[in-house]
């Protein structure tokens, strides 16, 4: 990135690199510190923490560094002597000196949030690219970290990221930005780890991952996160998402410009913007924003330079580099104190759980594309309203009474485990922006 590139070599000339710990060694972690090792100035990995030893250890090897296994205190000392560390303690990482930026890409919730937590707390900043940990309690770890003076950042790379890029360059223009939208190739809320194993293993990935992207959970997180920082809305539960694929991803991909049709109607009753995604565009897998200009003579020459006669101009990027671009988000928290994305205040949009089928009383809802629940996109304010289920407190809730496919879940459809750092957060996270639920009574 301009200006990133500059200061990065500046600070390698310098002798003063950033030093990166990165939580969570596999598919996107190992990826992460392959990039920084092999192709970036003026930062170092200093450590990388995975629950299981092994994948930490490996993300080392496989790019031919011997790293040194330690744990509490002997983490700052290792790297205080120049040695790098794997370790399982990643709360011990996080918080030790000679860490500068805190990279989190577990995909995990309570885990993810209490390493967060810990990051903050010892004054890191923390990048990540845990759409379901920011979608879920995000607002909170924004005010958190904003108390503690440190850069709490959604990632460059990831298509939030990339839409928020995009979406502060469409404003840059003068352009009012009033769709901000990812593009998919599949959308099916049936899909599970069982119908996606043979592609995850194609690409050596986690099926039950794999099933989030195909299922939309993952999507509506991105979504609702784009939502949180802008303060766009969904125009509806689940969002639009025109699918122009008719269900099928082999067909022909349709111009991105020919799905705006799709969004106009309800832009009409937009004041703030909307989030959303379409299905079968191309180019894909990108995003797009789209904007609005009042001024006329600035019409005639947005239709000059090839983007139409409006009223929604379409602008996009083609295409999201995920691990590749991370570093320009470490470097853009510790050296500019710039966020890629982040909360701009009070939660806009959350993602509930819904069935994937019928459940049964006792059934406990399982992983992030799991067999259980599917997550999709709803405004903060139905969310509280209704008392529905956030998807990233559902992981691990028992339920207590039977619930239809395709029905939203409740808080008071399940039994929520004790303990945990994540429903602390999220009731903080109520309590600090007023978003209180309504009795049940309220809502017979």
């Amino acid at each position: 990135m301009i200006i990133v590139d500059k200061a990065l070599e500046k600070a390698e000339a310098e002798g003063r690199p950033i030093g990166v710990a990165i939580v969570g060694a596999r598919f996107q972690g190992a990826a992460i510190v392959r990039q920084i090792v092999h192709s970036v100035k003026g930062m170092r990995v200093v450590g990388v923490a995975n629950r299981n030893i092994g994948p930490a250890v490996r993300a080392f090897t496989d790019i031919g560094i011997e790293p040194d296994i330690a744990s509490g205190a002997d983490i700052a000392v290792a790297i205080a002597e120049g040695r790098l560390v794997a370790t399982e303690d990643a709360i011990g990482l996080a918080s030790a000196d000679g860490v500068d930026v805190l990279v989190e890409v577990t995909g995990s919730v309570d885990y993810a949030a209490q390493v967060v937590l810990a990051a903050i707390g010892a004054g890191k900043h923390v990048v990540q690219m845990n759409a379901e940990l920011d979608g879920t309690v995000g607002p909170i770890l924004k005010v958190k970290a904003d108390a503690a003076g440190v850069i709490y950042s959604f990632s460059d790379g990831d298509q939030p990221g990339v839409q928020m890029n995009l979406y502060r360059f469409v404003q840059g223009l003068g352009v009012k930005p009033v769709l901000c939208g990812n593009i998919k190739g599949l959308h099916d809320p049936y899909r599970n780890p069982t119908t996606q194993r043979a592609f995850a293993e194609k690409w050596g990935q986690k099926p039950a991952m794999v099933a989030s992207f195909a299922d939309g959970t993952k999507i509506s997180y991105e979504q609702a996160i784009v939502a949180n920082g802008t303060g766009m809305k969904v125009a509806r539960r689940g969002m639009i998402g025109p699918d122009f694929s008719g269900g099928d991803p082999t067909a022909p991909l349709v111009p991105l410009e020919q799905t705006l049709d799709a969004f106009a109607e309800h832009l009409a009753d937009a004041p703030d913007g909307l989030v959303d995604y379409v299905v079968g565009a191309r180019p894909g897998p990108g995003v797009f924003v789209l904007g609005t200009h009042d001024d006329p003579r600035q019409q005639h020459f947005l239709d000059l330079y090839k983007l139409g006669k409006g009223p929604y101009y379409c602008f996009y990027t083609p295409y999201h580099l995920c691990h590749f671009e991370v570093p320009n988000s470490i470097a853009r928290a510790a050296l500019f104190g710039d966020a890629v994305l982040a909360p701009a205040g009070a939660p806009v949009v959350g993602v509930v759980a819904v069935a994937k089928r019928d459940l049964a009383a006792g059934e406990v809802i399982g992983e992030f594309g799991g067999h259980e629940a599917y997550g999709v996109a709803e405004n903060a304010d139905v969310i509280a309203d209704e008392q529905l289920l956030p998807l990233g407190l559902a992981l691990g809730c028992r339920l207590v009474r039977p619930i239809a496919k395709d029905q939203a879940l409740r808080f008071a459809d399940v039994v929520i485990p004790g303990g945990r750092t994540v429903d602390a957060l999220y009731a903080e996270q109520e309590a600090h922006f007023g978003l209180r639920r309504r009795p049940l009574e309220a809502l017979a």
